[in-house]
């Protein structure tokens, strides 16, 4: 396809066609095929992925409140009815909503009902970890726990063990865990997010999606400064971040299936390839990419991280630079 007419598409679904069908039902209020589709889900891993996307889109209705009535003993319609509401808790703490404590109340509640009749799920205790960002104080003893090594916070570790019992490395327990320490009031959140995501990429096992982590640190670490996008170039050239993205790449990309990998850690890994002039290198994962993209990492390159289009013009701009470095690099390769 010519590149002028290359427009990327912004899907939550991606390459998965069946998450696909399931999300078009679901923003019409029937839910017989998300319960199909999570009834045949392979792995915790995709498990996770799929109830975190139709959570967000379910919480806007009661698609799911309405699948429960159907059939109460359903403990897939609990686990998503435990996610729905967490969904809606973030949303209200995001915007100061009266409600949130109503709210939090509720979905830790939920959690644990979830987490009692699924025991070997470990969406519950994902669940609890993205919840344990609105104590920001670390109130609750759960969420101030001995840290298991040093260098390291006290904080929600026993959730993520937990997690991490029922699925080694589970992608989003690690990211939710990374959430938290920016949340935290005790300050060098910075300080604290290095140090939490190498000790993170020290014992992920080799094709693991842990392994970008990292690059989630360097992009948040120059967010919000001003000329950023200065910043941004200069730092990927960098020996630290050099590194952070040879391995992601070595690590977890060169040993991915791109079907179920996230787009978003697809979008960082082209995003820092691209920001190091690893041109031909981020040809690939573009390619990986298809015709997808997410906003995020690229919004952070424009003047209004809210407005899409310019991440998308970015975007694209990244990639026919890194296309065209592919082909001066590589004669033939046509992207």
């Amino acid at each position: 396809m010519p590149e002028e007419v290359f427009r990327p598409v912004y899907h939550p679904a991606g390459y998965d066609s069946g998450l696909r069908i399931a999300l078009q039902d679901v923003r019409t209020g029937r839910w017989i095929s998300m319960r199909d589709l999570l009834a045949e889900t392979p792995t915790w891993a995709q498990w996770t992925q799929r109830t975190q996307v139709l959570a967000a889109v379910a919480a806007g209705s009661n698609v799911v409140e309405a699948w429960r009535t159907e059939e109460p003993r359903c403990v897939a319609a609990l686990v998503m009815y435990t996610r729905v509401v967490v969904e809606r808790t973030m949303r209200a703490h995001r915007d100061g909503h009266q409600r949130t404590h109503e709210l939090w109340r509720e979905a830790w509640e939920s959690c644990q009902l979830a987490a009692h009749n699924s025991p070997a799920d470990p969406v519950p205790w994902v669940c609890l970890l993205a919840l344990a960002q609105l104590d920001k104080e670390q109130r609750l003893p759960e969420h101030r726990a001995n840290p298991p090594g040093p260098l390291l916070f006290p904080g929600p570790w026993g959730l993520l063990a937990e997690a991490d019992r029922r699925d080694p490395y589970n992608r989003e327990a690690y990211h939710r865990m990374l959430q938290f320490v920016y949340a935290r009031r005790a300050g060098g959140s910075l300080a604290e997010a290095v140090n939490f995501v190498q000790w993170v990429v020290s014992g992920a096992p080799e094709g693991s999606p842990l392994h970008v982590l990292p690059l989630y640190v360097h992009v948040e670490r120059y967010r919000e400064e001003r000329g950023y996008e200065k910043a941004l170039d200069l730092h990927w050239a960098t020996e630290d971040a050099a590194r952070d993205v040879d391995k992601a790449l070595r690590l977890w990309f060169d040993h991915a299936e791109r079907e179920t990998s996230s787009l978003l850690d697809l979008n960082h890994l082209a995003h820092a390839l691209w920001g190091a002039l690893q041109f031909t290198e981020a040809a690939r994962v573009f390619d990986a990419l298809g015709p997808y993209f997410t906003p995020l990492p690229w919004a952070y390159r424009t003047s209004d991280a809210n407005d899409r289009t310019q991440a998308e013009e970015m975007f694209l701009r990244a990639r026919v630079r890194c296309l065209a470095g592919a082909r001066g690099n590589r004669p033939g390769y046509d992207g």
